[in-house]
């Protein structure tokens, strides 16, 4: 007799990731389970949900159908459990969560003990980086990102943005001086970071005039970590851009100064995002419900998003 639950999930996942072999990683199980599954489920509906090729899968006018009421149920019946139990805290399983570190470390862990008491069943599986994640392939949850999403076909929800602060250290600055402009910028050496997206080093950005203005800029050394980029700015090798919640605590003890002050850089948005091919589980629910209260009483994240957005899509170079 055929799971049919489980033969949902197994067809789901199949199609999110594109692969047989990345939903049977996903869901624990060998590729040749995946693959039983899916025979004996188009055994049992009599007809072919996907068409298989050596380089791809596709869906059967029939299996596109039957995809979305698929995930439609699986998502009903993860609700239908969560109404049953008698309180929030009874919602159970485990979230897998990417984030990058700064907001990992300076934002959710100092708070995650109250996220535990208000659901101690949830089991929260936390990987820290600034890299992208494939939320389908992985068995990612939902992942908090940085900048403006692409059009990856995931949903997401504004948390808030992070503001940022033009500084160099105290020897830097004996060596090279402050800038009094932006156009003494060319003449400065920075510290390149390099967009987790691209790979290419990010220009600075500053709001002038109420308009978004880059700058480009260069320095002999490149890091992709924002750890690495504020050690960085630490030691002399460059002025640097980091966010103003990581830079703070070095702000006030002298040993970062901020330049430049009467251009402020542009702030980043910081967004949660999920598939949104399925209802979002009660566990990202709650998880997202969770982080939006943390960023609101977050004052350096706490910003105009619809002035940021505006910002954005008036960018002009320098």
């Amino acid at each position: 007799m055929i799971d049919r639950i489980q033969a949902m999930r197994t067809f789901v996942r199949i199609v999110d990731t594109n692969s047989f072999t990345k939903a049977a990683q996903s869901l624990d199980m060998p590729r040749a389970s995946a693959t039983t599954i899916m025979q004996n489920l188009e055994a049992l509906l009599g007809t072919a949900l996907l068409v298989r090729t050596t380089r791809r899968l596709s869906l059967t006018p029939e299996g596109a159908a039957y995809y979305e009421r698929c995930a439609q149920i699986l998502a009903d019946i993860d609700d239908a459990e969560a109404s049953v139990r008698q309180t929030p805290g009874g919602i159970t399983g485990r979230l897998r969560v990417e984030m990058p570190g700064l907001i990992a470390n300076a934002v959710v862990l100092p708070e995650l003990d109250d996220f535990h008491v208000r659901y101690p069943q949830i089991d929260l599986a936390i990987g820290v980086s600034l890299r992208n994640v494939d939320l389908v392939g992985e068995g990612v949850d939902c992942s908090i990102q940085l900048g403006e999403l692409p059009d990856s076909g995931l949903a997401a929800r504004r948390l808030g943005v992070l503001e940022h602060v033009t500084c160099a250290s105290p020897a830097y600055l004996a060596r090279h001086g402050a800038p009094a402009s932006l156009d003494e910028l060319a003449q400065h050496p920075v510290v390149n970071f390099l967009s987790p997206r691209s790979g290419r080093p990010l220009e600075f950005d500053f709001e002038v005039d109420g308009s978004a203005t880059k700058v480009k800029v260069d320095g002999f050394v490149h890091v992709s970590d924002d750890i690495a980029y504020l050690t960085c700015g630490l030691q002399g090798l460059g002025l640097v851009q980091p966010p103003r919640l990581a830079a703070q605590p070095y702000l006030d003890s002298g040993a970062l100064v901020e330049v430049l002050p009467q251009w402020k850089p542009l702030p980043t948005p910081v967004s949660i995002a999920y598939v949104k091919t399925r209802q979002a589980s009660p566990r990202v629910r709650v998880f997202v419900d969770w982080l939006a209260g943390l960023f609101e009483g977050a004052g350096p994240m706490n910003r105009d998003l619809s002035r940021v957005q505006q910002l954005l899509n008036g960018m002009q170079p320098a």
